[in-house]
């Protein structure tokens, strides 16, 4: 699909066209949020754009006041009216522009355009105020020790709480729009001397060729069309809601990409163990981190290796040593152990889809009716066997241990592959199931990253970081798979 030639409409010198112009585009007069405020001004006719809900109206009567009192001053004529209005207006931010297809644009982003008669120029302000909430702590990401604020749907927001970590000049922000009707802002964040130049090109080029009416969906769009993820459910970006964590990967070379109206941000690129570390192990000591680190590999490897291993050893108990006799099935049911594992698998997302759409007073009673009540009658009428339960529940508490909500549910998808393998060729199925997933995950690129890094390729160095967390003085190098310009951190 070809994008659509833009025509570039010169802004007239009569209000009439312009106005006219407006009611073709943006429905003015139809639409009750697009307005325009019309005054003499130095014995000029200009008119004020604006759209209610984006602009802050305070910052707008405040201009329309500073507008008016140009009526007082009777020393300067109309044929300088331009100069004078935009010396007089009291903004940070005021620019010109020169064609309607530009005025559309900034006062649907939430800025003004200030016509006028005469001129073929426009004054833009920029008076945006978005509605939002404030800056609070993610639910997904909570730490016993930080920092509480975190990203909103706000991009201006978002780039100030980055900018107030790094206060570096070479920090770049730049501003992309993407979708052809919604025109969504969509930033490129790192730090000039550190980034790979290559990597900006290539998020660059990416975002540039994206072509679609809307990203109303956000962040999400925007990653299936920059790594082009495709059916793969391993994710190839890390999402964060924490402005610290997003500020300490830009200071290690990665890019940001961050999209108005998301609260959270993409890390670019990452590989699988961008996925199992936490902010809350950089929050305690090196020895209190590496245990919370180990912990949380142990529940990742439950959720994903717990249920199938078992099943392996339910269909051969020949393999165990007679003192552990007592991991296998302690009764016979109707239904085969793996269709039980998979019906359980498939309750237990019933159960967390419900708790996501029940009422926050109500999610913890439905909690325990589903856990105590059901669970228990299931094994009870003979549809489970108590060890299916048990194991069941481990590997979900492991998925939630897992830092990342997306590489949980990728796990889960790997989990019920892997035990249907195994329930078909049994232990040879488990190990085939197992090499299957290792060589599709060493295949995995993420933009242009191996996924599996340090693992493979190998590189001793940065895998013992990934087991052991480092302490903050020795953390002198930034890591190599993002090939940094500059890789000494104390410069």
């Amino acid at each position: 699909m070809k994008k659509k030639e833009i025509i570039d409409i010169p802004i007239s010198s009569y209000l009439s066209d312009n106005e006219n112009y407006l009611k073709q585009t943006v429905g003015l007069g139809v639409t009750f949020d697009v307005g325009v405020r019309k005054f003499k001004i130095l014995g000029r006719n200009i008119g004020v754009l604006f759209v209610n809900g984006l602009a802050d109206t305070g910052l707008i009567i405040h201009i329309f006041e500073e507008l008016v009192n140009l009526n007082e001053l009777e020393s300067y004529g109309h044929d300088i009216a331009m100069s004078v209005i935009e010396n007089r207006l009291i903004h940070q931010q005021v620019s010109r522009i020169k064609t309607m297809n530009e005025v559309t644009l900034q006062v649907l982003s939430g800025l003004i355009v200030i016509f006028i008669e005469g001129e073929t120029e426009a004054l833009v302000v920029d008076v945006r105020s978005y509605p939002g909430r404030t800056p609070t702590e993610p639910d997904t990401e909570k730490v016993v020790r930080g920092a509480r604020d975190g990203f909103v749907e706000n991009i201006i927001v978002n780039t100030g709480l980055i900018r107030r970590r790094i206060r570096d000049p070479r920090l770049r922000n730049e501003i992309i729009r993407v979708g052809e009707r919604s025109q969504t802002d969509i930033c490129i964040s790192y730090v000039q001397d550190i980034a790979n130049p290559d990597l900006v090109k290539i998020i660059k080029q990416e975002l540039s060729n994206i072509q679609i009416d809307g990203i109303t969906m956000a962040d999400k769009t925007v990653e299936e069309f920059l790594v082009k993820q495709g059916f793969n459910p391993f994710p190839l970006v890390r999402y964060t809601e924490r402005p610290d964590v997003a500020a300490n990967h830009i200071l290690e070379g990665h890019v940001l990409v961050i999209v108005d109206t998301s609260p959270s941000v993409m890390i670019t690129p990452t590989t699988y163990f961008h996925h199992v570390q936490h902010a809350e192990e950089f929050r305690q000591n090196p020895a209190v981190g590496t245990f919370l680190r180990w912990v949380r590999f142990l529940g990742i490897m439950f959720s994903l290796f717990l249920l199938p291993f078992w099943l392996v050893f339910v269909f051969d108990p020949s393999l165990l040593p007679p003192n552990l006799a007592f991991i296998g099935p302690s009764k016979v049911t109707n239904l085969p152990t793996f269709l039980q594992i998979i019906l359980a698998e498939v309750g237990l997302e019933f159960l967390r889809m419900a708790s996501i759409h029940t009422p926050t007073s109500l999610s913890n009673s439905l909690g325990l009716i589903s856990a105590i009540v059901i669970g228990q009658i299931a094994i009870d009428v003979g549809l489970f066997v108590p060890e299916v339960i048990l194991y069941a529940a481990i590997s979900v508490i492991g998925a939630y241990a897992t830092p990342s909500y997306e590489l949980s549910l990728a796990n889960k998808v790997a989990k019920i592959f892997i035990v249907l393998l195994t329930a078909w060729l049994h232990e040879s199925g488990f190990m085939i199931g197992l090499t299957i997933l290792i060589l599709w995950l060493a295949s995995i690129r993420s933009l242009q990253t191996p996924y599996l890094w340090p693992f493979l390729p190998f590189d001793g160095g940065a895998l013992m970081k990934i087991f052991i967390r480092p302490t903050m003085s020795s953390m002198k190098v930034r890591p190599s798979i993002v090939h940094p310009q500059n890789v000494n951190r104390t410069k």
